[in-house]
């Protein structure tokens, strides 16, 4: 299932995927894998996730 709200959280930042990536210590492919909804990321990147766009676990990624 695509992420758009990573991605909405993303972009209200300014952040491009290859920023958000090197803040995380991951490749922009793996943003974009998590964001396209072909990557279920662990727990650990979840949380760096969210910590870096300032959301937390439920506004990114619980389904609604």
């Amino acid at each position: 299932m695509e992420n758009s709200k990573m991605r909405k959280a993303r972009l209200e930042l300014n952040l491009s995927q290859d920023e958000l990536a090197k803040r995380i210590c991951v490749s922009r492919q793996t943003i974009n894998m998590i964001e396209c909804g072909n990557y279920n990321p662990t727990l650990a990147l979840c949380i760096k996730i969210c910590k870096e766009l300032r959301k937390t676990l439920d506004q990114l990624f619980w389904e609604e």
